[in-house]
């Protein structure tokens, strides 16, 4: 039985988010500070976890890979 890893399940879900706030810019349903918002909640949300869950690295992670995507600008059009 063939198994998909976690990571590539990770890295399509990523993909999809960034193409639907790009799409969300584009058409003028968010601006941009709307789209940074968001992207700055969810880093927050990681950044701010507690790790009772045991996963203190990976939301450390996580949230660095959302930061690193705000300051790339890879979800939103810079104009």
């Amino acid at each position: 039985m063939s198994r998909t890893p976690t990571d590539v399940a990770g890295t399509a879900a990523l993909a999809i988010c960034e193409s639907l706030l790009l799409a969300l810019n584009d058409r003028n349903v968010l601006p941009e500070s709307e789209i940074v918002g968001i992207l700055q909640d969810a880093a927050a949300a990681h950044a701010n976890d507690p790790g009772l869950d045991g996963k203190a690295e990976l939301h450390a992670a996580v949230a660095a890979l959302i930061n690193s995507i705000i300051d790339g600008g890879n979800s939103v059009r810079r104009r």
